[in-house]
């Protein structure tokens, strides 16, 4: 981003801010307080496409959440690395899982396979984080987290591969 302050004789400063996608916006603070925000869709243009008044008080508000004072955003490195190792996965229950019919405690899902069950869809109910003495049912369609190998392992248990 390209940033050019300059003085307004009389009025007071002006900021250009100059976009990587060459737009502009021009911010004049005036001696009295009051701010003109003025926005251009294209460098070459010299009427703006859409203008605003702003106080003091609104441009410090508007200015805080630009900064992140009041939603952080998530670093997308961070959230890359999360998604390479976490895995959402909606599994459905065959008759023959040995998690049939018992409860989430009883099934030791989390120590057998390392996944927690996020959700349950029982036909027309849904269930959202389920407390470990729900009842698991042939034809549940469960909504589950954990790491790759753990939902396959998982898998395989609602398949009624695994013992």
């Amino acid at each position: 981003m390209d940033i050019r302050v300059g003085d307004l004789p009389g009025i007071g400063k002006k900021v250009s801010f100059i976009t990587a996608e060459d737009q502009k916006i021009v911010l004049v603070i005036h001696h009295t307080g009051k701010r003109e925000l003025y926005f251009f869709a294209d460098l070459d243009e010299e009427d703006p496409e859409f203008t605003m008044d702003l106080t003091g008080e609104e441009t410090r508000q508007l200015g805080a959440q630009l900064l992140g004072a009041a939603y952080q955003t998530v670093d997308m490195d961070r959230m890359k690395l999360f998604r390479k190792k976490m895995v959402l996965e909606w599994v459905t229950l065959s008759p023959v899982s040995p998690f049939s019919g018992k409860t989430i405690a009883e099934g030791q899902i989390r120590k057998r396979t390392g996944v927690t069950i996020l959700g349950i869809i029982r036909g027309e109910d849904t269930i959202v984080s389920p407390p470990a003495d729900t009842e698991l049912r042939a034809g549940d369609t469960l909504m589950v987290a954990g790491a790759n190998e753990q939902v396959v392992s998982f898998e395989a248990f609602c398949r009624g591969e695994e013992e």
